[in-house]
């Protein structure tokens, strides 16, 4: 029996592959600097642990409405409402277990084999995988370092088509905490008001962000309706073992994803849900704590990455990721983020593991201690001291 043919063109997330590699090596007795997963080194914040231990011993163990349980929808209408200067009500929101199925389940409601999806690259390797599975065109456009890894306004432009059925944007973004300036996406808003299409604006890092907040599309007037804004609990509040997420979109698509929830999950677990109503409507200073953490994290390992021989790296506004430059070592990203692992003991991802125009970069984590941080700086340094010597 042979796998149907669509599985050839499904892919996977490269940080898992590192990071067997990475566990391997430690299993040998090497000590190995974790920069590869995207997760915070955070605890869930008490009060949440203790909601779902509360949920569990009320019995809340069983089918919950496919949709979501109607406070967690509640919250998570008040939350968006708030933090994105918009009004939207609770029937707009749709529950899922983890942030991928909101990505998965609007591209399987709308997109055709002959439709075309514009996506960030680099950018989240999920984005481009789901669009092939679906038999869809995928259309990256790359992320430009001088513009604080946004688009380009006139491609962007160029490459909106009839065929373009899907915009998809992430900020802060994921490998390059960035962050979409304002005005360029008000002049995206601009761009796509008045065609038939969908933004999938991916904003799962939407509360880790260190200047400026960044502006949700769905803000901008028009715009509320052509927005799937996906979003959840895994960042924020360092619950990704949860798997809780939500997207906030049109109620016509809210019907078409729960069609779809219906035949795959049936429900997301309702104590989880009501462990996200506490992480909703509960104290937020545990989420402050970790984002100012991270910003101290991401200014002393920046500073660090800028010291080193053919480094350079732009300050990310938002998530918890660095993405130097590496240009000027004169190695591809393949070869340099593996002899870091096996030569130095420092687990990064290399920038193509987020498309082809990754190349030239590395993505570091910044999820771990400021002293591994500072550690593996000194590794590095090491290891092109060394390879420099060669």
């Amino acid at each position: 029996m042979k796998l149907a043919a669509r599985m050839n063109r499904i892919g996977v997330e490269g940080a898992f592959k590192v990071l067997a590699r990475a566990r391997a090596l430690e299993a040998t007795g090497r000590d190995i600097i974790h920069l590869e997963i995207g997760e915070p080194d955070f605890d869930t914040p008490p009060h949440i642990v203790e909601a779902a231990k509360q949920a569990l011993d009320q019995g809340f163990t069983r089918y919950a409405a496919t949709p979501g349980l109607p406070e967690l929808r509640e919250a998570i209408a008040a939350h968006v409402s708030r933090t994105r200067g918009t009004s939207v009500g609770p029937e707009r929101v749709s529950v899922v277990p983890g942030g991928k199925p909101m990505i998965f389940f609007p591209m399987l409601a709308l997109l055709e084999p002959s439709d075309e999806v514009i996506y960030p690259d680099p950018g989240f390797p999920i984005y481009e995988s789901m669009i092939n599975f679906l038999g869809a065109t995928p259309v990256p456009i790359p992320l430009m370092e001088e513009r604080g890894f946004s688009f380009d306004l006139n491609l962007l432009r160029d490459k909106l088509s009839s065929k373009t059925k899907m915009l998809i944007l992430n900020s802060p973004q994921n490998p390059t905490g960035g962050v979409i300036p304002a005005d360029d996406i008000r002049a995206i808003a601009e761009m796509v008001r008045d065609r038939d299409l969908m933004v999938l604006s991916d904003e799962i890092y939407s509360q880790i962000y260190f200047d400026q907040p960044p502006l949700s599309i769905a803000s901008v007037p028009g715009l509320l309706e052509k927005t799937i804004i996906l979003d959840g609990f895994s960042k924020t509040y360092a619950m990704t073992g949860w798997r809780l997420g939500y997207g906030v979109m049109p109620e016509w698509l809210v019907e078409a994803v729960t069609k779809l929830m219906v035949n795959s999950n049936s429900c997301t677990a309702t104590f989880t849900q009501r462990a996200g109503v506490a992480a909703l409507n509960g104290p937020q200073d545990g989420a402050a704590r970790m984002v100012a953490e991270f910003q101290r994290r991401r200014d002393a390992f920046c500073e660090g990455l800028n010291t080193l021989p053919g480094f350079r790296c732009s300050i990310p506004g938002g998530a918890f990721y660095a993405f130097p430059n590496i240009t000027g070592t004169g190695l591809s990203s393949d070869s340099l983020a593996d002899a870091l692992l096996e030569r130095a003991g420092v687990a990064c991802l290399s920038g193509t593991s987020f498309g082809a125009f990754g190349e030239g970069y590395l993505r570091f984590s910044i999820a771990n201690s400021f002293e591994k941080l500072m550690e593996a700086v000194e590794r590095i340094k090491d290891f092109l001291a060394a390879n420099e010597r060669k």
